[in-house]
């Protein structure tokens, strides 16, 4: 493996060089699968292990995407269907996620790139101390702009429209809007990532090929790269190599 290492840096360097700045996708998301499947393969039989890889996984390509000039970044890290786990999994993630978001705020690296932390999702189907990390970290950062870390947690596609569609009802009903002023404006304004630019790239790992409930109104028009490496074992080569299949497509809008 450590004869590989220099063969990997000299092949980041090659796909590097190749990258146009401009053609750089301001808004990237990713789906962190196979961080369960990276344990057991590690021959772990705690899955939380996988999940702590994957965090430090995600600390290296948020210091990519920065050096890179990637403004948004929104990963999937816990879906609605995540809590149907073994009850000693998604305890062990709920504490993984407070003390992480607890760190967030504490962050050298975040607050010198300012970077805005935003939780996306069903935050009422989290347990109060996560939710009271988040506010730490969104609170702690809220006053920044440069850049943007959104962690959908407690999300899923399917409940986020319906949401939206429940307010948006609710508008109607008080006598806000009438139903012919609905429109795609609209449905944004309500849903989590309100306000946000839909994302240009969305990459997924492990080797599965679907969205699995994420950003279902946001990914009409966005590429799509999937990548065979488990998520902690996610490489800046394979980051990389998403980047360069992105900036190769010719973007279309339609069919």
């Amino acid at each position: 493996m450590k004869l590989l290492k220099p063969i990997y840096k000299l092949y980041e360097w090659y796909i590097l060089r190749n990258l146009k700045k401009e053609k750089m996708p301001r808004h990237v998301a990713i789906i962190m699968d196979g961080n369960r499947r990276y344990s057991r393969l590690q021959g772990s039989k705690d899955p939380i292990q996988g999940h702590k890889k994957g965090i430090k996984t995600l600390e290296k390509v948020l210091d990519w995407c920065i050096d890179l000039g990637i403004e948004i970044v929104t990963v999937y890290a816990f879906s609605t269907e995540n809590f149907k786990r073994p009850k000693n999994e998604v305890e062990g993630l709920m504490r993984l996620f407070e003390e992480n978001f607890k760190k967030v705020a504490e962050n050298e690296k975040i607050h010198k790139n300012r970077v805005k932390i935003k939780a996306v999702g069903d935050l009422d189907l989290l347990p109060e101390n996560v939710k009271e990390a988040i506010r730490i970290a969104e609170k702690a950062t809220e006053e920044y702009d440069d850049k943007i870390l959104n962690i959908a947690i407690g999300y899923d596609g399917r409940l986020e429209i319906v949401e939206a569609t429940r307010k948006i009802a609710q508008m109607v009903k008080e006598g806000k809007i009438e139903p012919e002023d609905i429109d795609e404006d609209t449905i944004n304004d309500n849903l989590y990532t309100a306000g946000l630019e839909d994302p240009h790239l969305i990459i997924r790992t492990s080797g599965e090929e679907r969205l699995s409930g994420f950003l279902l109104w946001q990914s009409s028009y966005s590429e799509l790269y999937f990548c065979d490496s488990l998520w902690p074992e996610f490489r800046k080569v394979d980051f990389l190599r998403a980047l360069r299949s992105y900036q190769e497509r010719e973007r279309r809008f339609g069919i």
